[in-house]
C-alpha cells in the first residue's frame, strides 16, 4: 500500500525491508519511523494517549497439587467489565497464566504495569504460592516479594491486588512501598474472589479511585449474599503518612 503525501524514497525503504527478508516487527518499525517523520502530530496524540493509559498485569497461578481455581473465569469477568466500562480506553489488560517466579519478574519488566492483580493461592506467613517448572507449588517468600515490588514503586506501579487466601501478610509488606494494596485476611472462596475482582475493576473502569474500587469489590460480594465481604483488606500508604 502507498500513503498519499509520502515520497517515493520512503516507499522504497519499506520495499527494501520486505525484499531483504525483514520480519514483520522490523517492517512495522520502518513504517512507524517513516510515518513519525511525515505525520508528527499523529504520534504526539498517540504518545499522549498511551501516557494516560494504565496497564493491568493479571498474574494467575494454580499449581496442580493445589485445589483448582477458576482463574480463567476471573480474568474473563475482569476483561468483560473493563470492555463495557465508561473509561475502557484508559486501561490495557495483560494476562499471564501458570506464573513462576521468573515469569513474575519478567512480566513486571516487560509490561511495567500501574496495577498488578494476582489471582491464585496464598499461604500466610509461608509466602505466596506460584508454580515451579513442573507446575507444582513454589512458595515466594514475603520479603522477596516486597523487595521486588519496592523497585517498581519508582517505575509507576500504583496498586497491587492479591486476590488469594491469607495474603494480608504479603499485602502489609508490599504496602510499605506501594501506595495502594489489597490482600485477604483469611481464606476466600472462588465466588467471593471473582465478585470482588468484578466490583473492583467496574469501579476503576467508571473512573473512581482505588479506595472506591476496594469498597465496590466488597459491595459486590455482599450483594450476592456471600458472607465474605470483610475478607478483603485495603492498605493505603499515602493515608498512613498523612
Amino acid at each position: 500500500k502507498t500513503y498519499q503525501g509520502i515520497d517515493a524514497e520512503a516507499i522504497r525503504e519499506v520495499a527494501r525491508a520486505v525484499i531483504n527478508g525483514s520480519d514483520a516487527t522490523q517492517i512495522r518499525e520502518v513504517v512507524r519511523s517513516i510515518l513519525k517523520e511525515e505525520f508528527p502530530k499523529l504520534f504526539q496524540a498517540e504518545n499522549s494517549q498511551s501516557l494516560s493509559r494504565k496497564t493491568i498485569l493479571v498474574l494467575a497461578s494454580s499449581p496442580t497439587n493445589e485445589a483448582r481455581l477458576r482463574l480463567d473465569k476471573e480474568l474473563r469477568e475482569i476483561d468483560e467489565g473493563l470492555r463495557r466500562a465508561q473509561h475502557r480506553e484508559k486501561f490495557t489488560l495483560k494476562p499471564k497464566f501458570a506464573v513462576r517466579p521468573e515469569d513474575l519478574r519478567r512480566a513486571l519488566l516487560d509490561f511495567n504495569p500501574q496495577i498488578v492483580h494476582f489471582c491464585g493461592h496464598g499461604s500466610g506467613e509461608n509466602g505466596l504460592i506460584l508454580e515451579n517448572d513442573a507446575g507444582l507449588v513454589q512458595l515466594v517468600p514475603t520479603q522477596a516479594l516486597a523487595n521486588l515490588f519496592k523497585r517498581f514503586a519508582t517505575r509507576g506501579l500504583e496498586c497491587v491486588v492479591l486476590n488469594a487466601c491469607y495474603s494480608e501478610v504479603q499485602a502489609s509488606a508490599i504496602a510499605e512501598h506501594i501506595d495502594y494494596v489489597v490482600g485477604m485476611n483469611s481464606a476466600i472462596g472462588d465466588d467471593a474472589a471473582i465478585k470482588f475482582a468484578v466490583g473492583f475493576y467496574d469501579e476503576l473502569g467508571a473512573g473512581w479511585s482505588f479506595e472506591d474500587a476496594y469498597n465496590g469489590g466488597c459491595d459486590a460480594i455482599a450483594l450476592q449474599g456471600i458472607p465474605e465481604e470483610n475478607t478483603p483488606v485495603f492498605k493505603n500508604l499515602k493515608k498512613k503518612f498523612n
